[in-house]
């Protein structure tokens, strides 16, 4: 709901919108004949509706995964880019200058979520080698996670990715501290607008 509005939702226990569930059932659609070995999310409620289609089709239940959730965008949460602009332009241009310098006041450092995110993935990957993990989490966590994998300052991630599309899909391969990108931002149908954003996991062999 708070997406609709361009609301920091960060940790903050947000409802999806009727257009997020149709990007849910969107995915669903798009994930049945895949080869997807296993479904995990965010623990935030708006990641396990947008999972609980996908993994139904899939026959699968899925992992709730602690370290998957949203970033606590602490001054910024709940709040339009417009709003904090008007009370602090100088903390709002800092942040978008570098997201990790001027990371909001009281917010989770983003190299801090980036660690957990990157970890919780590799630690998916590993858990299954050579197979494929769909993956539902949160838009700014995805791409902090990205940048920590592929060796990219974390604190440009809102410049090197400046979005991910809801329910959109993008792929990496995992093999231990090696990671590949293998696609970005692929529409699933109706993926776009207001809920979270798929992405799937590979495990990779060692050697691969």
């Amino acid at each position: 709901m708070w997406h609709a509005e361009n609301r920091y939702a960060g940790i903050s226990d947000v409802a999806l919108t009727e257009r997020g569930f149709r990007q849910a059932e969107a995915l669903a659609h798009w994930v049945r004949g895949r080869e997807v070995h296993a479904v995990a999310c965010s623990p935030l409620s708006r990641a396990r509706l947008t999972a609980r289609p996908a993994a139904d089709a899939l026959g699968l239940v899925p992992e709730v995964v602690e370290d998957l959730r949203e970033i606590d965008f602490g001054w910024g949460e709940g709040r339009t880019i417009a709003e904090m602009q008007a009370e602090d332009p100088a903390a709002v241009r800092a942040f978008r200058a570098d997201a990790e310098a001027g990371a909001f006041p009281g917010s989770e450092p983003p190299a801090t979520a980036a660690s957990r995110a990157a970890a919780a993935l590799r630690g998916l990957a590993a858990a299954h080698p050579g197979r494929t993990v769909l993956v539902v989490a949160h838009n700014s966590l995805l791409r902090m996670a990205l940048c920590a994998l592929l060796g990219i300052p974390v604190g440009r991630y809102r410049q090197v990715f400046p979005r991910l599309d809801n329910a959109a899909v993008s792929e990496i391969e995992v093999a231990g501290e090696r990671t590949a990108l293998r696609s970005l931002n692929v529409p699933t149908g109706e993926a776009r607008a207001a809920t979270t954003d798929g992405a799937t996991t590979r495990g990779g062999e060692s050697g691969s």
